[in-house]
């Protein structure tokens, strides 16, 4: 069974954009696929009038002046509305993306290594340099590498409050009574890389948090960003997993990349993105095929997703996996043909998945469970058909054959070609379950 051009874009994309011919892969879906598993991808644009370098610079001013003294009651601070400009720019940038997949990978990404806005200041303003510079250019390259930048940044620093963390027999340590917050360490080994299943123990997150400590973020001077401080720093080797690590800055770096290797990792990152990309309950073939690329390749992300498109469970027509608020939202927007960014940050709010603010530093929830609640079916319902008002001059009939083709059944097809308005018809298409699915 080969996978379809329509598929593909349906399953592995963003869903296809309204000005997209019908055949968006020209023939060659997996080629269309390998190609944007290569490289660091075309840069994100930045939010209107900045560029990367000079919004990090502005944000780490603002924290500065305003770090200690809140804004005025009902007005967001600098940081705030410079957070919220890369939210509106990031939404645009996947409403337009002409890589959907590599897109998808970011987002797939970006919620294995949760960060979110509840985390303060010390995340809000890091993000951009977060999404752009830590987390996007690697989404394709060695997992070690990756969890290596991730582990570094301000971002997950602060979110986890490393910064916190202080060696109590270091000479910090013993002056202040300060000691060790195992926050980053323990989700590090449950989330971004062994998992539970290893069998880790509460000794090797102590073991790992004092490895740890020393590492923080220099935020009152410039350059804002990851410093190592000797003296907040745990004397002595440190034992995890069973491997032994000598104190000093290197080791931390030692450490993730041991764990990046570990067996108990590469089953883990398997296991999760089959079940982004193919099932809610992964097919164990399917999961054993891409770990044994992860181990032979090293852990290469790139080779990694090339064989994730080719498993047989990926050229399956039937539509299982049910979109999250995000993907719903981008993919009816896309279809729309829309570029503005606020119904769908607006529409996301409303489904409870606000950008880039997960509760929890799991993230948000990868299977149907996590979206299917009788409430949020009922209001996806509601947004289906206030979202088809701002495209009811559309065509309901070349709409349907741009975005779902020959993956809309018949029920879904007589739907939208019988009903009594264009809005109706729309409607109809963005609440159907084949959109509602890929």
């Amino acid at each position: 069974m080969s996978i379809t051009p329509h598929l593909t874009v349906h399953r592995f994309g963003l869903g296809p954009r309204a000005a997209l011919p019908a055949d968006p892969t020209q023939g060659n879906p997996l080629a269309w696929l390998d190609a944007q598993t290569i490289g660091a991808g075309p840069p994100v644009p930045p939010p209107e009038g900045r560029d990367a370098a000079f919004a990090l610079a502005e944000g780490y001013a603002a924290w500065r002046e305003h770090d200690a003294t809140p804004p005025p009651a009902g007005q967001p601070s600098p940081v705030t509305r410079l957070f919220r400009a890369e939210q509106e720019a990031w939404t645009k940038h996947l409403l337009t993306a002409e890589e959907p997949f590599r897109e998808r990978l970011v987002m797939f990404w970006l919620n294995h290594f949760t960060v979110a806005e509840r985390g303060g200041f010390g995340v809000t303003t890091a993000y951009a340099g977060f999404l752009r510079d830590v987390v996007r250019p690697r989404i394709t390259g060695r997992f070690a590498d990756l969890l290596v930048a991730v582990s570094t940044s301000p971002s997950m620093l602060y979110y986890l409050d490393q910064v916190a963390s202080v060696g109590p027999n270091s000479s910090f340590g013993r002056r202040s009574g300060r000691g060790l917050n195992e926050n980053l360490a323990r989700e590090i080994l449950e989330l971004h890389s062994l998992s539970p299943a290893s069998g880790y123990t509460q000794a090797d997150v102590t073991e790992f948090a004092r490895l740890m400590t020393g590492w923080g973020v220099e935020r009152m001077r410039e350059p804002f960003g990851t410093i190592f401080r000797p003296a907040n720093h745990e004397p002595g080797p440190k034992t995890v997993m069973g491997r032994r690590f000598e104190e000093g800055p290197a080791a931390y770096e030692e450490a993730l990349r041991f764990l990046a290797a570990h067996p108990a990792t590469l089953r883990h990152l398997a296991f999760k993105l089959v079940r982004h990309f193919i099932a809610d309950d992964p097919p164990p073939d399917a999961v054993a095929r891409i770990e044994a690329v992860l181990r032979d390749t090293d852990g290469d992300l790139g080779a990694a997703s090339r064989a994730l498109v080719r498993l047989p469970q990926a050229a399956n027509p039937a539509l299982t996996k049910l979109r999250s608020p995000m993907e719903w939202m981008l993919a009816i927007h896309r279809a729309g043909g829309t570029t503005d960014p606020r119904p769908v940050m607006g529409g996301m709010a409303a489904l409870a998945q606000p950008l880039w603010n997960a509760p929890q530093p799991n993230g948000w929830p990868d299977t149907a469970q996590g979206w299917a609640g009788p409430e949020g079916v009922m209001q996806r319902l509601d947004l289906a058909y206030d979202v088809a008002g701002r495209f009811a001059r559309q065509d309901p009939r070349a709409l349907l054959a741009s975005t779902l083709g020959p993956l809309a059944g018949p029920a879904t097809s007589r739907a939208v070609t019988t009903a009594g308005s264009a809005r109706d018809a729309i409607a109809l298409l963005f609440a159907s379950q084949e959109m509602q699915r890929r």
